[in-house]
């Protein structure tokens, strides 16, 4: 009797503990490390103490692993218009930030080889945005 006592006791023991190592292996799926910042104000000021510097520092304080900035509507105007910008965005380029551009935007503001000239994947974005939000990544939009 003692012995079918101890031997449910030691299973359910290794059936708990099995459980418990279970769990810490298993990762969410619903919370990828992916930010991406749709950045859509024409506002230099948005871009600079907003849009800008969270997108930056998400990347560099290693609050994501894995970020993209998408310059879609007046921000690329912005972008093709203003040095310090510019500036600002090689910055990202600098320390892994992806940028990409709309090119259905940058077409109706004249500037598609502009925005391709400082390095960013300019391309439709309607596809990606849509795969971006489907993966379950972490969408923000200033």
């Amino acid at each position: 009797m003692k012995s079918i006592i101890l031997l449910t006791v030691l299973t359910s023991l290794l059936f708990i503990n099995t459980l418990k190592v279970m769990a810490q292996t298993e990762k969410p799926e619903s919370t990828p490390d992916k930010l991406v910042v749709v950045w859509t104000s024409g506002d230099p000021y948005v871009a600079e103490r907003v849009a800008l510097m969270y997108t930056h520092n998400a990347k560099i304080q290693g609050w994501f692993s894995d970020v993209t900035l998408i310059i879609w509507g007046p921000s690329a105007k912005l972008t093709a218009e203003n040095l310090k910008i510019q500036e600002k965005l090689k910055a990202l380029q600098k320390d892994g930030v992806v940028i990409e551009a709309c090119i259905a935007c940058s077409n109706a503001y004249g500037i598609t080889e502009d925005l391709k000239k400082l390095g960013f994947d300019v391309k439709g974005m309607g596809k990606p945005l849509t795969d971006y939000l489907k993966s379950g990544a972490k969408v923000l939009t200033f």
